[in-house]
């Protein structure tokens, strides 16, 4: 019996009884559906964490405080003072491969704009810093090494802190308040999301570090980070190890002691970032894959009922010369159409599903073709697998035996 014809006469059987036939293969729609938009939704949570990694900036080091001790007790990472203005200059002058750095300090306060004021993060940055993050802008202009310099008092804003505080205005060249000093503005910034770590990133201020750290921030030397950009994704190995040993040598830190600050490669904080995503889409591909494994068993139970139903059919086809491995391979075959076509249609609804979801609920849902033909892939092998014992139980019948069964 050829190949095509053990399709058609597959075909011919499931045809009979349709009913039975699709709600057997209801288990295997229903299982592969569920794989596809649960994978969906863990790969659109991973590219959109993946996405506020890039907007980190490209080939960025951040090295940040440790954490300090107080009579024993640990106080938390980033709780030490230990970072400087001078351990920034350090590291763009001593360190070759590093093209730009930007020391950072941060605080929160009311700015005051004509009647409209908002509260918002304001961070002291140099002007490295929109190079270090790619970040352009949408208005104006960025403030300079002169400015910085000068400890001018300029800002530029996050686009949506200019919308808050100027409305449809142009904020460039207007004059704004944070904490009674003012500020004038000389740049908006195109809108870049959210950052890694859930804020808004577009509802910020950026001022010149040393005019914060003069009037706004009350401290003289220290930071809460400095932002770091390597030549490239080669070199950032070698700064972050060439970044450990300067600070060691800085801060007096002897052989064995623990460092009293934290380096963290672009790379480091994606790894960290899209560990739980991918924790998180295993998971659900695990829990949604359960379903298959009961629609597989949904389909051995009803071959193994179609094999006892057709024992004089299967007898009659070996009394006019079928041999076992072609009752095998039909009701084998029998199996696996059942088990493709719900894995064909199972696509189509975890696809439909996917997308209703996202416009829903507004969750970052992306369909892969690898998790696609991973769930169909899956499927076939459901029906090989639950298929074959039924088969095999066919195909071994005695032909003398199954002429006499009522």
């Amino acid at each position: 019996m050829t190949s095509f014809t053990t399709l058609k006469v597959a075909l011919r059987a499931l045809n009979k009884n349709k009913m039975r036939s699709g709600l057997t293969a209801l288990g295997i729609i229903i299982g592969v559906g569920a794989v596809i938009t649960m994978v969906g939704i863990g790969n659109g949570a991973r590219a959109q964490v993946e996405a506020q990694v890039a907007s980190l900036g490209q080939n960025v080091i951040q090295v940040s405080p440790g954490s300090t001790r107080s009579g024993g007790v640990r106080q938390g990472a980033e709780s030490a003072v230990t970072l400087t203005v001078e351990d920034a200059e350090a590291i763009a002058e001593e360190i070759s491969v590093v093209v730009a750095v930007s020391p950072e300090v941060k605080t929160k306060g009311q700015i005051v704009a004509g009647n409209r004021n908002w509260s918002a993060s304001i961070y002291g940055e140099s002007s490295d810093y929109f190079a270090i993050r790619q970040w352009p802008v949408e208005n104006g202009e960025t403030f300079t090494d002169q400015h910085v310099r000068a400890s001018a008092k300029v800002a530029v804003l996050g686009p949506r802190a200019a919308e808050e505080l100027f409305g449809d205005q142009d904020p460039v060249g207007e004059i704004i308040r944070i904490q009674n000093a003012p500020f004038t503005v000389i740049g908006v910034l195109k809108s870049k999301g959210t950052s890694i770590s859930g804020s808004d990133n577009d509802d910020n201020v950026f001022v010149p570090y040393t005019i914060a750290m003069k009037r706004l921030v009350g401290q003289q030397s220290n930071l809460r980070r400095v932002n770091v950009q390597a030549a490239n994704t080669d070199a950032l190995p070698e700064v972050e190890a060439q970044i450990v040993e300067l600070l060691r040598q800085r801060h007096r830190i002897g052989s064995g002691d623990e460092d009293d600050f934290k380096v963290q490669s672009q790379l480091e904080i994606g790894e960290v970032a899209t560990q739980t995503t991918r924790t998180m889409t295993m998971l659900l591909a695990a829990i949604a894959s359960v379903s298959l494994v009961v629609g597989g068993i949904g389909i051995m139970n009803i071959m193994l009922v179609s094999v006892s139903e057709r024992t004089q059919e299967i007898g009659v086809r070996m009394a006019v010369g079928a041999r076992g491995q072609d009752i095998l391979r039909q009701f084998l075959v029998e199996a696996i159409t059942l088990s493709c076509l719900g894995g064909v249609i199972g696509i189509a609804v975890g696809t439909g599903s996917s997308k209703v979801i996202s416009a829903a609920q507004n969750w970052p849902t992306l369909i892969s073709a690898e998790s696609v033909l991973v769930a169909f892939l899956f499927s076939a092998a459901v029906g090989i697998f639950f298929g074959y014992y039924p088969a095999r139980k066919a195909s071994q019948l005695d032909p003398i035996d199954s002429l006499r069964y009522e």
